[in-house]
């Protein structure tokens, strides 16, 4: 926001000089040119004046009969009618867009034995298959957000059996669930400050390497543009209003990587933010961790 307002305040100030220029410029007046510009303090002082015009706190005053001041002013006054509602909009736009959560830069995809859920973890223990992990956290310490679901969803193209044109196709993916099982959304009741949060989506096939080409019983080998899109949505307590935030994982585009992602090592005698591996959210545990993915 803050550049935003630092940016808005900057135009006003390119355009009140140009306008000063110009009204210099536009002055019946027996002074030379030279003469007229060679009076900084005079020039200064009808650029700051220019400047109130713009935002609204001042009028300039034309000369009689100089039509071109006329309009430098109806400029500035339209200026200064426009600019307070457009600072207010760039505020407001600010505080209501809230934007609580924070991406891992990359989905990581692991064996399907290496996630958070025993049970799911031991049925697949004697398998190949893989599993994507999207992980986020709440980055807001005053804003309390509950009721929190995610949802994925795959995006694809791939030529139409009828004219060869290329269509896009969804596929709505099943992600685990509290207890591990597939489903078609994931719940968390309440959302902890800082606390990180994985989408597991259930890969049930072997991925030795990248690009996939096969999740859930669809097979990529034909398709192009492949996109996965988690979504999340919540309520923010007191506020009563719904945030809802997304994030595209391209499949061509490297957003995919091989490996599972680094712990934070919870300390309950830390505050949050203080837990080590924080500065390496976006790394990815050694080799040899069992982070395989096929």
């Amino acid at each position: 926001m803050h550049s935003l307002l630092l940016m808005a305040l900057a135009a006003l100030a390119v355009l009140s000089a140009l306008v000063a220029a110009l009204w210099t410029l536009a002055e019946t007046s027996k002074r030379s040119l030279g003469e007229r510009f060679g009076a900084q303090e005079q020039v200064f002082d009808l650029g700051l004046t220019v400047l109130r015009a713009c935002v609204g706190t001042d009028n300039l005053e034309p000369q009689r009969d100089n039509t071109a001041q006329q309009l430098l002013a109806t400029v500035a006054s339209i200026t200064g009618a426009l600019a307070p509602a457009v600072l207010l909009g760039i505020v407001l736009i600010k505080m209501f867009a809230l934007r609580p959560f924070v991406w891992r830069r990359r989905a990581s995809i692991s064996q399907a034995r290496t996630t958070d859920f025993p049970d799911y973890a031991l049925r697949c223990a004697s398998g190949q298959d893989a599993v994507i992990a999207i992980r986020f956290y709440n980055r807001f310490d005053n804003l309390s957000v509950v009721d929190l679901r995610a949802r994925a969803h795959l995006r694809y193209l791939e030529p139409s059996p009828h004219d060869g044109s290329l269509v896009i196709y969804k596929k709505w993916l099943k992600v685990l669930d509290e207890k591990g099982e597939p489903a078609d959304e994931r719940y968390w009741l309440a959302v902890e400050r800082g606390a990180p949060f994985t989408v597991w989506i259930p890969i049930e096939a072997p991925v030795p390497r990248l690009p996939f080409r096969e999740i859930q019983g669809k097979d990529l080998s034909r398709s192009s543009g492949v996109k996965l899109l988690v979504r999340l949505s919540a309520r923010t307590v007191r506020l009563g209003t719904e945030v809802a935030d997304e994030r595209w994982f391209d499949l061509e585009a490297g957003d995919f990587e091989l490996g599972r992602f680094v712990p934070l090592e919870p300390d309950l005698d830390k505050d949050v933010w203080r837990w080590g591996g924080w500065s390496r959210f976006d790394d990815l545990l050694p080799p040899g961790d069992g982070q395989g993915a096929g």
